[in-house]
Order: structure tokens, then C-alpha cells, then sequence
């Protein structure tokens, strides 16, 4: 299947969006083990808890709020953040999606906040 971009697409955002479309056709989120699916843009990163069953953000936490930390430790913190909100909602198992970006860094760094945080994967 060959994807359609606007001819404007970065070759490197082609890549990544390709490699997501690969990793969702396995990793699926259900009522037991939702998905933390994580996005990375230049300055903050969020992270979703999904049911993908009925197509539902369970629970959500981004950097946006959060003042005075950047880089990793800004990660980590909203790897937590969504821990917590998770394990509030009876949330303790979910799949990791990573979304096309390359677990190291940040994304790194926000999974070993949300496990640190309570949640396994």
C-alpha cells in the first residue's frame, strides 16, 4: 500500500508516520490492557491511556502545565502524571505505543515514569 503526503512532508516525518502505521496493525489497546499511546513534538510530550475497543481517551497528561523542568525530566514527570491518573481509574496493565519515534530519550524517559509511577508494561 503506498501512503499519500502532502509534498510538503518531511522525508524523516514520512518514516515515522510509515513505522506507525506498521506497530498499530500488533499493538491494540482493550478494556484490560489499554494503550499508552506518547507523542513527542519540539518543546512538550503527551501521553493517552486508549481503549481502543470502543475508541476512548481513558485518561490523558501532557508537559503543557508543567513549569520549570524541560528534556527528560520533563518526561518523566508526565510519565507519572499519567500513572497516577491511570491507577486512579483501576488502570494498572497497558500496552506501550510509541508511536513511530524511537524508544530513547524522551519516550524513554516518560515509560520509566509511568512505571516508576505504578503502571506495567
Amino acid at each position: 500500500m503506498r501512503l499519500k503526503f502532502h509534498k510538503k512532508t518531511s522525508a524523516k516525518q514520512i518514516n515515522r508516520l510509515t513505522k506507525k502505521i506498521r506497530i498499530r496493525k500488533t499493538v491494540k489497546g482493550t478494556a484490560e490492557r489499554p494503550r499508552l499511546c506518547v507523542f513527542r513534538s519540539g518543546r512538550h510530550i503527551y501521553a493517552q491511556v486508549i481503549d481502543d475497543s470502543v475508541g476512548r481517551t481513558l485518561v490523558e497528561a501532557s508537559s503543557l502545565g508543567i513549569d520549570g523542568k524541560s528534556g527528560k525530566p520533563l518526561a518523566e514527570e508526565v510519565g507519572q502524571l499519567v500513572a497516577k491518573k491511570a491507577l486512579a481509574k483501576q488502570i494498572n496493565a497497558v500496552v506501550f505505543d510509541r508511536n513511530g519515534f524511537v524508544y530513547h530519550g524522551r519516550i524513554k524517559a516518560l515509560a520509566d515514569g509511568a512505571r516508576a509511577g505504578g503502571l506495567s508494561f
